[in-house]
């Protein structure tokens, strides 16, 4: 029997197959329609079926007054289904899109209430996605981006689920009737200033009035196109696998590729391996704002070029391209004096640094590089700070914050670079932790 041809239910459950197992199903309850009846399947389904523990969440925005009614409805309606619900009031900061700006809010209560092992459920359903491939289309996005609304995705410590993407909103319509069930209509869905609603009511009933199967056919292609990033995701693994090197650096704990496998790649493969890779990092460019990483990668040889992004900055350093964000776009302090070098030393914005081994006599600080630092070696007498990072390659965003012990004016070690960080014959090297912060994964 193929899924076409099942029963409603039965289909719900066959697209729930791979969560049977999860510790929780919550249902992303507003009252409409969608939701509406995805409660009422996942609790008729419940007295028949071993399913895991369900419950229902209403956000309520508190966009319009007519949406004050709805949290007691919601309740009433899980009530009857013997459902437990949970209400979360959330303030929607004005912004240029009112729906962007609700939903941000939406989600970020879902994210904070799903823990691990527990299943989101939402009730997007085909015509949404046929709505979605269509607004992105016309916002020029690319395969990513046309690929629709994901089946799944992370939320929180757990999972996002979309059950519906198969199912049309006739035939949720058509159970709803057949169940007597009643649904609450947002009246902001009729305000065609909203693009989608503009879609919706506008664009789409020309669309199918002409091509009656235009919402199927829609569906059909974004399933080709999420196929289609899947290939692209599985050919940027490769291409990023080449450019994933070992390099001397690794202590810094910053997110890097070697440059000069990706600079042999074609232009388009090259944006694909970077997008892979960014994409948990920061919010991509748009195809007008690539122009950035041509020119760090076109720029001279001696040049240290960076590439700005959103949420952070590309630095190409030492054959490498280098993720900054946090801490690491922030200037450290100058320098502070050492009170108790026993002990680990914080400091502002740049890490802590520590010995391995009794320190040093004498009254210390810790600096940074300023210009015309000279250190005196053992056997090769007083040298050029700045030639010493030279020769050991160090990345030019490094050199300004890596962290100088100095008695008085003397330089006596340089954090985390072999040879320079510490009197071996005396049993003390100096020990630099970059930062306390995640990298940036978002």
């Amino acid at each position: 029997m193929s899924q076409r041809s099942m029963d409603l239910p039965s289909r719900l459950l066959l697209n729930l197959e791979p969560w049977r197992n999860a510790a929780h199903w919550r249902i992303a309850f507003s009252g409409g329609l969608d939701s509406t009846v995805l409660l009422h399947l996942l609790a008729t389904l419940a007295k028949t079926e071993s399913l895991p523990a369900l419950s229902a969440i209403h956000i309520h925005h508190g966009l319009q007054a007519a949406g004050d009614a709805w949290p007691q409805h919601c309740q009433a309606v899980c009530d009857a289904l013997d459902i437990s619900l949970q209400v979360e009031r959330v303030s929607v900061k004005e912004g240029a899109s009112l729906e962007r700006a609700a939903r941000d809010a939406r989600y970020a209560v879902f994210s904070s209430l799903t823990q691990a092992d527990d299943v989101l459920l939402t009730g997007q359903h085909r015509d949404d996605q046929a709505e979605t491939l269509l607004f992105r289309l016309l916002r020029g996005a690319g395969v990513r981006g046309l690929g629709g609304m994901p089946q799944q995705r992370p939320v929180g410590q757990g999972t996002l689920v979309r059950p519906l993407l198969d199912i049309s909103r006739v035939e949720l319509e058509r159970y709803a009737q057949a169940h007597q069930l009643r649904w609450v209509d947002d009246p902001s869905n009729q305000d065609r200033q909203f693009s989608r609603n503009y879609l919706r009511h506008q664009v789409m009933p020309v669309l199918t009035e002409r091509w009656p199967q235009a919402q199927a056919s829609m569906a059909r292609t974004v399933a080709h196109l999420r196929e289609a990033q899947g290939l692209l995701d599985e050919l940027a693994q490769m291409d990023l696998a080449q450019a994933r090197t070992a390099h001397d650096f690794q202590w810094l704990g910053l997110f890097s590729l070697d440059l000069a496998p990706l600079a042999a790649l074609s232009p388009a493969r090259q944006r694909n391996a970077l997008s892979h890779w960014l994409q948990p990092l920061t919010r991509l460019p748009d195809a007008d704002h690539w122009s950035g990483w041509t020119d760090l990668c076109d720029a001279a040889t001696d040049a240290s070029p960076i590439w700005r992004l959103a949420d952070g900055e590309l630095h190409r350093s030492a054959g490498r391209v280098w993720w900054l964000s946090g801490e690491w776009l922030r200037a450290p302090i100058i320098g502070t004096d050492w009170q108790t070098p026993s002990m680990a030393l914080r400091l502002a914005d740049n890490g802590r640094v520590r010995f391995d081994g009794a320190a040093p006599s004498g009254p210390l600080r810790i600096a940074y590089r300023q210009g015309g630092e000279v250190m005196q070696l053992a056997e090769r007498g007083r040298r050029d700070l700045k030639r010493l990072l030279n020769e050991r390659a160090v990345p030019g965003f490094v050199r300004g914050r890596l962290p100088l012990l100095f008695r008085g004016d003397e330089l006596l070690a340089v954090a985390n670079l072999p040879g320079l960080d510490g009197q071996m014959h005396e049993g003390w090297t100096l020990r630099w932790q970059p930062t306390d912060e995640d990298q940036g994964l978002s």
